[in-house]
């Protein structure tokens, strides 16, 4: 048996329960959860929200950002061994459908994400298929290598158009939009302005080198950023919080011809003026789903090398045990990038 944190039923909550340690495919590839890390999708799924609702079926096992230790692998497997450090990726795709073909793996038409449509990470033990295992650098800590997948979504989203000497406007400063504005400062953009409602959240983000911080709770978003474009606007939107408003203030401070990046995931339908902020801006749109498979992957490996510093935004760490805190600090808006660990804190 194995410790796993288990979404029971369709209601708001998680369970830390036993459960039976998966079973090894032939292709699989049996890991020990070192760390995890807990998204905004996860919140999703413990709030049980409509988004929830329509994509997990319970009882799952949640969680899919993570790193660990090959413990064993199937007898098909031929690129990992016992004891290599890894991490995954989390959208398992089947390589046969035509966007896989095309080189689409992310958007994989027969995808499943562990932790939503099929059992998860935050346990002891996952079993992954060999073609969806990364292998990481041994002197990568572990609560930055289980950072590597959540990562490659900013560096997709922030590295999908030019960034480099453009105005960035990033809404929601979870640890998605604070990704970005250290993504876009790293790949030069010309300023980086951030927006979120949560004072430490902001903080965080002028740590990163966000040039400008604004709380729409306190000023009007859309004047600060004509006042500080000179009229023209933001030339990219990295839309990272999935919240009505965010996503409209980002519409109308998007610069004519300006690129409007969605990654956040909104919580139910939302309502936007297309003819005002989209059409009539010729604005280009663009839905940002993981990371592509394995491109995205070596660009924040590169970064990574590169020297982006990510310790700033890992705030907390919590063994897997005292999830109902990291979760009510989330909640709260009160962290940054919080770190699971199902063995325990490490010495």
């Amino acid at each position: 048996m194995m410790k796993a944190l288990v979404k029971e039923a369709p209601e708001a909550g998680f369970t830390l329960l036993a459960k039976p340690i998966p079973q090894l495919p032939v292709d699989g590839v049996r890991i020990r959860v070192l760390a995890t890390s807990i998204c905004g999708t996860d919140l999703h799924i413990y709030n049980w929200d409509a988004w929830a609702a329509s994509k997990v079926t319970t009882p799952l096992t949640v969680g899919h950002e993570f790193c660990g230790e090959v413990i064993e692998v199937g007898e098909k497997v031929t690129r990992f061994e016992a004891g290599d450090y890894v991490a995954a990726e989390s959208h398992i795709f089947c390589d046969q459908c035509r966007p896989c073909r095309a080189g689409q793996r992310h958007i994989c038409e027969n995808e499943k994400i562990i932790g939503v449509q099929r059992d998860g990470a935050f346990a002891e033990q996952i079993v992954m298929p060999e073609r969806c295992i990364w292998r990481t650098p041994a002197d990568l800590p572990p609560e930055i290598a289980t950072l590597q997948e959540p990562l490659g979504n900013s560096v997709h989203a922030t590295l999908a158009g030019e960034v480099s000497r453009r105005h960035v406007m990033v809404t929601g400063c979870g640890p998605t939009g604070l990704f970005a504005v250290a993504i876009a400062k790293t790949c030069g953009a010309a300023s980086v302005m951030a927006v979120d409602v949560q004072q430490y959240r902001l903080n965080l983000a002028t740590e990163l080198g966000a040039d400008q911080v604004l709380n729409p709770l306190e000023c009007d978003v859309v004047a600060e950023i004509q006042t500080a474009t000179e009229g023209r606007g933001a030339d990219v939107v990295l839309e990272m919080s999935g919240n009505e408003k965010a996503i409209e203030d980002g519409l109308r401070c998007l610069s004519r011809g300006g690129d409007f990046r969605f990654f956040g995931v909104p919580s139910d339908r939302i309502s936007i003026d297309v003819a005002r902020d989209i059409i009539f801006k010729g604005a280009r749109v663009q839905g940002i789903l993981g990371r592509k498979v394995w491109d995205t992957w070596h660009d924040t490996a590169r970064l990574l090398e590169a020297g982006l510093d990510l310790t700033p935004i890992v705030t907390h760490r919590f063994p897997m045990d005292d999830f109902e805190i990291a979760f009510d600090l989330i909640q709260r808006g009160e962290c940054g990038k919080v770190i699971l660990y199902p063995a325990g804190i490490p010495d």
